[in-house]
């Protein structure tokens, strides 16, 4: 009996040290920290519980929503397709300037042309054309006066290029498109560039439509370019 005693102690030895770790600290200690222990995760269980009733927590579902930001603030990640901006080239039109969209237009044009004559094609001519447009459009001086049945517009400038671009187009103007809409015109040299006249039935139309307004009716400045450009124009503005 004793014997059998014996080994059973032995055999209960090992996991007596194993309940106490290391076996370095005594009973009363382990039960002390085991008791703290269990007191910090009953407090720290019931303020998760209570933050989790009061407040809203940031769910981990919630890095699962890309349209939708983060608690703190950021937005997720897209897809390089779906960001704002990113576009195929093909979809990109605009070449930058207006002038230079005007003869790349007219240079796709003529090379899709397989009637195109290169030995009368001048691009410079148009390009020469188009720098008088901007001078006239933009750095011209414009005056008017109301008279019977229209108007009177004197477009004048101290730059002698822009005087020079006011006095190719304003005669050239009205050579092309006098008698449109039934309206008369007549252009005269003035100091510093030149005078338009337009009268007509609509006189008030006339004078809404102001100076910049005459010289786009028509709409022929289109294939006036294409004229200019493939050489067939004698003298253009």
């Amino acid at each position: 009996m004793t014997r059998f005693l014996s080994i059973l102690a032995l055999v209960a030895l090992p996991t007596v040290s194993y309940a106490h770790g290391d076996g370095s600290a005594d009973g009363d200690t382990h039960d002390m920290m085991s008791g703290d222990h269990m007191m910090m995760d009953d407090a720290e269980m019931g303020d998760h519980a209570h933050m989790g009733a009061d407040q809203d927590m940031p769910a981990h579902d919630d890095h699962m929503m890309p349209d939708e930001a983060h608690a703190d603030g950021q937005v997720p990640m897209t897809a390089p397709e779906q960001m704002p901006g990113m576009q195929e080239a093909g979809a990109i039109t605009e070449p930058g300037q207006s002038a230079f969209a005007a003869i790349q237009e007219i240079v796709a044009h003529l090379l899709a042309d397989p009637d195109t004559d290169w030995n009368r094609v001048d691009i410079e001519a148009l390009r020469q054309h188009l720098i008088d447009m901007n001078n006239v459009t933009l750095h011209a001086k414009v005056s008017e006066s109301d008279i019977e049945g229209g108007a009177r517009f004197e477009a004048t400038s101290d730059d002698p290029a822009v005087t020079a671009s006011i006095r190719a187009m304003v005669p050239a103007h009205v050579a092309t498109m006098n008698g449109i809409r039934g309206w008369e015109m007549r252009a005269e040299e003035i100091p510093g560039g030149s005078a338009l006249t337009v009268t007509g039935a609509d006189a008030q139309k006339i004078r809404a439509l102001g100076f910049i307004g005459i010289l786009t009716v028509g709409a022929h400045h289109q294939p006036h370019h294409l004229a200019m450009a493939k050489g067939e124009m004698t003298q253009g503005h």
